[in-house]
């Protein structure tokens, strides 16, 4: 029997099983999408681009899928930064202190910033999330061959996996490609497309490199308006990578994790705040309230068969216009609900 006959075969099944499929209105309406282009007249390299796409993201969905409920920090940074350096010492430092904390850590997987984040947090605390390069992107000795290096075709797919799968950004020098993802990210989080994560900048002790960059910004878009003051509630700088982990550790200390359901901006909280809190929430951040007030309560209808069902939850009507603001709320949060919050370890969804 030929690949088209086995094809068609697992095509009859797949659309017969669809009604119980647990995803199957998702799958119905992905096979519809393709089936709508097979109808259209692009070309065989728009079909390359597809398949090479679906495939990148299958070989991402396959190998996360296992560690979905652990807390993963991305760490991007220069491949050509020596291992001599004091850069490449504090990636490698930090990346320890999380894999200590019971984080994973996500590379580039090549060499310089990457190869130490991968040699600190130790192959089984990895991920390498390689790019096909004609030069300088081969997988480092810390990642290579092991399952969780991924080689992927399009930048794109591999941005996509660096930021859905990371609940932590930390960034240290680099060049274009650091920048880029320096940028990108902060665009996702300025409009809501991504996170609330914390992100961290890190530099050598007594370095400017983020510093300046921070100034740019200051200087040439706050400034003349181009960005928000409160955006610069974003991200952090720092020379110290113990500060850098404690800043990520923090972040998870009393929140758990977000979602919209329907209009409603739903906060997940480790343990509940006190009546007070909520008080100072409401009266502090109020500006975030397109209608109605921030109240406490436990999960809504749309959220009973979710694993967080059971965490308490801050419910508002979100405007989705300062996700500065935003941020500057959690680290309140975060500093509410008592000591017992450290209690539950942050790596854990």
């Amino acid at each position: 029997m030929d690949e088209l006959s086995n094809l068609k075969i697992d095509l009859s099944d797949t659309i017969d099983r669809l009604p119980t499929m647990q995803n199957g209105k998702l799958i119905q309406r992905a096979l519809e999408t393709i089936l709508r282009l097979s109808e259209t007249e692009i070309d065989r390299l728009d079909w390359k681009i597809l398949s090479a796409s679906i495939e990148d993201m299958e070989r991402a969905f396959e190998t996360f899928n296992p560690y979905r409920h652990i807390r993963k920090v991305a760490v991007f940074g220069s491949a050509r930064i020596s291992d001599t350096t004091p850069e490449y010492r504090l990636a490698q430092d930090f990346a320890q202190l999380i894999a200590q904390q019971g984080f994973m850590t996500i590379t580039g997987g090549g060499g310089g910033i990457m190869a130490a984040a991968n040699a600190g947090a130790g192959a089984e605390n990895s991920f390498g999330l390689n790019i096909e390069l004609p030069f300088e992107q081969g997988a480092n000795k810390y990642i290579s061959g092991d399952p969780k290096s991924i080689a992927f075709k399009y930048f794109f797919t591999r941005k996509l996996f660096f930021l859905r799968e990371s609940d932590a950004v930390v960034l240290f020098p680099g060049g274009f490609g650091t920048q880029d993802e320096a940028l990108e990210t902060l665009t996702l989080c300025q409009t809501g497309r991504y996170g609330p994560v914390p992100l961290v900048l890190v530099d050598r002790p007594g370095g400017t490199y983020w510093r300046d960059w921070d100034s740019y910004l200051r200087k040439n878009l706050a400034a003349t308006g181009l960005i928000s003051a409160t955006d610069f509630s974003l991200y952090t700088m720092t020379d110290d990578v113990r500060v850098a982990a404690e800043l990520i550790r923090n972040f998870y200390r009393v929140y758990h994790s977000s979602r919209y359901v329907g209009d409603l901006f739903t906060i997940r909280l480790k343990v509940p705040i006190c009546d007070r809190d909520l008080d100072l929430l409401n009266r502090e951040f109020g500006d975030l309230v397109a209608s109605g007030e921030i109240v406490q309560t436990t999960a809504l209808a749309q959220e009973l068969d979710d694993v967080t069902a059971d965490l308490p939850r801050l419910v508002f009507k979100f405007d989705r216009r300062d996700f500065g603001r935003l941020y500057q709320m959690l680290g309140k949060i975060n500093l509410m609900g008592g000591d017992d919050c450290l209690d539950t370890h942050p790596e854990s969804k």
